[in-house]
């Protein structure tokens, strides 16, 4: 049998991988106090895990207080998203939460069921602000690990290597399918910007050798064009930062004003590794629930069922200033700032199997 990840000698191993950790939670909370965010702390239980397709929560039953209710479904959060924007319509204006969070289904060298998230909001802030906090807190977490380990500042991972320091790479997502002969644009129309045609882009992808199928949806192609020719080459040598996503794949970010086809999403990568995921924040209530909508009956195509709509964060909606937030994996960062292989090299302690 193999020797448990708790057996002293494990332990032993895992310490200086763990005393990283902690220098990097520190350096990061140092941060973001610095900027005067305040530090919050909201329930892992939720009315509604959020409705992205791809994530897949874990659901609970919850009994009511001396059973004087019937018992009600709830989920483990996949992101602390919802409870942090219905502080900001409160009233707070720059938050900062770093918590564990759940997903299920995912669970590789870069994934966990349970693993850490680093979320902030910035209250009149738009997605280029959140830009720079990511890229700062790249440096204080490879900082970090540089003081407590002696390791040379770099983020590695299989043998690719990236410069936390360097100036980053700004590539929207157009120009990204450009570099590889794919105009993604112009598979997107205005008028169908939520719910774009596959066929243009399954004929562009089997161009350059991604194959798909007569029944693959226009986002499966998108991502496995992603996966296959462009994520493995973004974070090369210095961070990249991927911004402006087709608006259909931003389901709670705002539109560019210029361009409806695209939201004004980003996300992070270093060594061809996605850190975060970040946006300027959809305020409209009608056009949020129409999204959730169209969400919700995509999952229950593919699922059976979908999430419940949290009645409450539409309602929030209405008080939610301009804002913009962020979520960073951190256990990933981690990992890269020390060259770990696999994700439970920085966990105190593995989900058991």
């Amino acid at each position: 049998m193999p020797t448990p990840w708790w057996h002293p000698e494990q332990m032993a191993k895992r310490r200086p991988a763990l005393e990283a950790r902690r220098a990097a939670v520190k350096a990061v909370r140092a941060y973001f106090q610095a900027e005067g965010f305040l530090e919050v702390e909201t329930p892992a239980l939720q009315v509604s895990p959020g409705i992205e397709r791809h994530i897949h929560a874990f659901k609970t039953t919850l009994v009511a207080q001396e059973g004087l209710e019937p018992p009600k479904v709830r989920y483990l959060h996949t992101s602390p998203e919802f409870a942090m924007k219905k502080l900001l319509a409160g009233g707070l204006e720059k938050i900062v939460q770093l918590c564990p969070v759940y997903r299920d289904g995912e669970w590789t060298a870069l994934h966990h069921p349970a693993f850490t998230m680093l979320e902030w909001y910035r209250a009149q802030a738009d997605y280029t602000a959140i830009m720079d906090d990511s890229l700062r807190v790249l440096q204080q977490v490879a900082k970090a690990a540089h003081r407590s380990l002696e390791t040379d500042g770099q983020l590695r991972w299989k043998g690719r290597v990236c410069d936390p320091t360097a100036a980053a790479e700004r590539l929207t997502v157009q120009e990204a399918f450009g570099r590889i002969g794919i105009d993604l644009l112009a598979t997107i129309t205005d008028h169908a910007a939520s719910m774009p045609e596959p066929d243009k882009l399954r004929t562009a992808a089997r161009a350059i050798g991604v194959t798909s199928t007569e029944t693959d949806s226009w986002e499966d192609i998108f991502f496995r064009v992603m996966l296959e020719k462009i994520e493995p080459y973004l974070g090369a040598g210095r961070p990249t930062v991927l911004y402006d996503y087709p608006a259909c794949l931003g389901a709670l970010a705002r539109k560019k004003p210029t361009d409806s086809r695209v939201a004004e999403r980003f996300e992070l990568y270093a060594c061809g590794v996605e850190l975060g995921n970040a946006f300027s924040e959809l305020t409209d209530a009608a056009e949020q629930r129409a999204r959730f909508a169209h969400d919700r009956a995509m999952f229950e195509r593919l699922y059976g069922e979908a999430p419940p709509l949290d009645d409450d964060f539409l309602a929030c909606l209405d008080f939610l200033p301009p804002c913009a937030g962020g979520a960073l994996g951190f256990d990933r960062i981690v990992m890269l700032a020390i060259g770990a292989e696999r994700i439970e090299d920085v966990l105190w302690a593995p989900v058991s199997t």
